[in-house]
């Protein structure tokens, strides 16, 4: 055998392990475990004695002539979370040109449900901070932290706990979730941007025209997209802007169906596909997790530190929001719309499926977590409060959509098992010889 033959059975045999990875980090559930482990990893960190979770996590690195000494925090929270915008912003394109948003009527309702489930919480939030009597000055920074839905963490759940629940339920939940992080990123754009550079936001429409007129054209060539990329998120970072919506606007640029000149829409999917099958991996696996390590890390100061961070009326807000004021936007919301317009709900769905998903819809995390930051700032009391209270309130959420999920997945499993009897061995099941 030549020489040469190990390493090239050793180079396929590890791109075959790189892909059977890559292809393992692109299910939902890998990515909610992660988060999950990476949280967890956080919390002890934290705790541990020697305070090197604080060092580390403020650490400062990056040329401070581009304005970019940031730390690690900083990093995680504005460069790495970019790519799970720009991830989210292909999600977002796809579902309005070639998914269920792109037709209005059929998606008129988990649209409504989103603005919902947005508009809910927030009010929980004011509501609860405006009537607690020790609210601290300022707490109403925060009312945009319960808003959001995590989709890694609420798709991880359902696919968990719901293998022969409807697929509407999914398609529900993914519909509502894409309009929930659109939304989520035009508040952090226009409610926690506190300077607007004018010049540089301008500038940052050059790289990302160019960037866009190359996606359009087909081209996939990383040296011209990747430096393109980077120059409009650094831009859009000095313009005062949360860098993240760069990845969004980058990832909306990005063509869904192949040109005409390709063989036409009908021929396959095209760029943003690709990307997406290429960044997926990197932002479920690295992107996400170590933001997670590096916002959810709370000292807690044991058993007794937990209550009364908890009792805390801003912490307290958030946990409202989430479990409360979610499952009632969503699922007023859908009831209103269904009960006095024509948009109706899908036959195959129940309201009490309606309900589980929109308590699971409570999960906030990730960017619950960003606008929890942005709001009271890093290192902030208040901002270690918030963070307390959105594991609190997505962990609540999880367990009580776990629960009522699980319960309506045996009730269709057990329908599906009594459709699938044939007690008289034809081919045919008894339900349908009734």
């Amino acid at each position: 055998m030549p020489a040469t033959a190990p390493r090239r059975l050793f180079a396929r045999g590890s791109y075959a392990e790189a892909r059977r990875i890559a292809d393992l980090l692109r299910q939902e559930t890998t990515g909610g475990l992660l988060l999950l482990v990476a949280t967890a990893l956080a919390l002890v960190w934290a705790n541990l004695p020697g305070g090197t979770y604080e060092q580390v996590r403020q650490f400062h690195l990056g040329p401070a002539a581009l304005h970019l000494d940031l730390s690690i925090e900083h990093w995680a929270a504005d460069g790495l979370l970019a790519v799970f915008f720009f991830v989210t912003g292909l999600e977002l394109k796809k579902e309005f040109v070639a998914g269920d948003l792109r037709d209005p009527r059929a998606a008129a309702l988990p649209i409504a449900a989103a603005v919902g489930g947005m508009a809910a919480p927030a009010l929980v939030y004011v509501l609860v901070t405006s009537l607690h009597p020790d609210s601290p000055p300022g707490a109403l920074a925060g009312w945009a932290t319960p808003t959001a839905t995590d989709i890694a963490f609420a798709l991880g759940v359902l696919a968990v706990v719901g293998s022969h629940l409807p697929s509407a339920l999914r398609t529900f939940l993914l519909t509502l979730a894409v309009v929930d992080d659109l939304l989520a990123i035009t508040v952090i754009a226009v409610f926690y941007t506190d300077r607007l550079a004018w010049t540089p936001l301008l500038l940052a429409l050059v790289p990302l025209a160019l960037f866009t007129l190359l996606v359009q054209r087909r081209v996939r060539t990383w040296w011209l997209l990747v430096p393109l990329a980077l120059l409009t998120w650094g831009l859009v970072h000095a313009s005062g802007v949360h860098a993240t919506v760069a990845g969004v606007l980058l990832g909306l640029a990005v063509p869904v169906l192949r040109s005409r000149a390709a063989g036409g829409p009908e021929a396959g999917p095209g760029l943003s596909e690709h990307f997406e099958h290429r960044w997926r991996p990197l932002s479920t696996g690295f992107a996400v997790p170590v933001f997670a390590l590096f916002s959810a890390g709370v000292a807690l100061g044991g058993a007794s530190g937990v209550a009364d961070a908890l009792r805390d009326p801003v912490a307290l807000a958030v946990v409202a929001g989430l479990v409360l004021g979610k499952p009632i936007g969503i699922v007023g919301t859908t009831w209103l719309l269904s009960r006095f317009t024509r948009a109706e709900l899908d036959e195959h769905l129940n309201w009490i499926d309606v309900l589980g998903m929109a308590v699971l819809a409570g999960m906030g995390f990730t960017v619950s977590l960003l606008i929890g930051s942005l709001a009271f700032g890093e290192g902030s009391t208040a901002g270690e409060h918030v963070t307390l209270g959105v594991l609190a309130g997505s962990t609540l959420a999880a367990v009580l959509a776990a629960v009522l999920l699980s319960t309506r997945n045996r009730t269709y499993r057990r329908i599906e098992e009594e459709e699938g009897v044939d007690a008289d061995g034809n081919g045919i099941p008894d339900v349908y010889e009734r």
